[in-house]
């Protein structure tokens, strides 16, 4: 009797653990591209293409103050939409001290990170919990994020000096943000 309780009890546990696996990968906006049609969506979810002038926004960062994209015209911008729950995001946030910040110090380069969706309370717990401490910015009514896509995250766009978005990217890949840091530290060189 206690085996066929046992045994219930296992099978429950593992009929959530699938539950909750199929749930993170069935997020709507989150996670890699899969196939051809996952690919052909974020692309349409993408407002702003390669070869467009940035929409400009003021966005609030985590510290309260106020970042206007068009104070920044004169450097090489890498703006990054993520959120707490996004396994892709959270891998790709992993590389950014090390890969981002710190590999680009000192140059005419910032990173801005922009919480799509998400309260200050959320964030902060998120920045707790991870130990992170670089500069974020918060959209909590998607304000700007809604300027640049309409879904899917992580997601980045390269922004040269002179406002032009000159690449994005959708998901995470490890082999494609490698590729867009390539093409940041070429924008910096010019």
């Amino acid at each position: 009797m206690a085996t066929k309780k046992s045994n219930k009890r296992l099978y429950i546990l593992l009929v959530l653990i699938a539950a909750v696996a199929a749930a993170i990968l069935l997020l709507p906006g989150c996670g890699g591209r899969t196939n051809k049609n996952a690919q052909d969506e974020a692309e349409a979810a993408t407002l702003v293409k390669a070869g467009a002038a940035a929409p400009d926004f003021t966005v609030e960062m985590f510290d309260g103050q106020k970042l206007a994209l068009v104070d920044l015209r004169g450097k090489v911008v890498l703006l990054n939409f993520w959120a707490t729950w996004c396994p892709p995001c959270r891998q790709e946030l992993a590389r950014v001290k090390s890969d981002v910040i710190d590999r680009f110090a000192g140059r005419d380069f910032v990173f801005l990170p922009v919480s799509r969706g998400e309260t200050r309370e959320a964030v902060a717990a998120f920045r707790e919990k991870t130990g992170y401490d670089f500069p974020m910015g918060l959209d909590p009514q998607r304000e700007v994020y809604d300027r640049y896509a309409s879904n899917y995250i992580p997601r980045n766009f390269l922004i040269d000096r002179d406002g032009k978005v000159v690449a994005t990217s959708v998901g995470y890949e490890p082999e494609e943000f490698e590729a867009l840091l390539q093409r940041v530290d070429t924008l910096l060189n010019r």
